[in-house]
């Protein structure tokens, strides 16, 4: 049941969208082993004049850029998954973009099964029942 939160800096496509979605999804689910159906993806494009890397604009640096957090419960994937989860995820967005700057940063979130739910449930509860 994870949430991604994704922010790109591209021009907004819905083939693009679907890339991205289809991507995350797809390495979310193969990877980390999570459900698709309850996998949760929010995608916001950034033009490249409003991105900055060390403190230049992307449209200086003639660069792509991403950034995205996907929020998973606690002990449920190891070091070696999520370390080949952010690998496989940078050379997705690295074919799907081009030219990325190598600052575009992953955030695997582990976050206690009693603090995060959907439903109105936490995952603690779906554990336990």
């Amino acid at each position: 049941m994870p949430i991604l939160n994704v922010k790109v800096s591209a021009k907004k496509t819905p083939e693009l969208t679907k890339k991205i979605a289809d991507l995350l999804l797809e390495l979310t689910s193969r990877i980390l082993k999570k459900k698709r159906e309850v996998t949760a993806i929010a995608i916001e494009y950034v033009d490249h004049d409003a991105w900055v890397v060390a403190g230049q604009l992307l449209s200086d640096q003639g660069k792509n850029s991403f950034y995205f957090d996907i929020k998973i419960t606690d002990e449920t994937n190891t070091k070696n998954e999520k370390a080949q989860y952010i690998k496989e995820a940078f050379d997705g967005f690295e074919k799907l973009l081009g030219n990325l700057h190598e600052e575009s940063y992953i955030y695997v979130q582990d976050l206690r099964a009693g603090s995060y739910g959907f439903g109105g449930l936490t995952q603690e509860y779906r554990y336990q029942h």
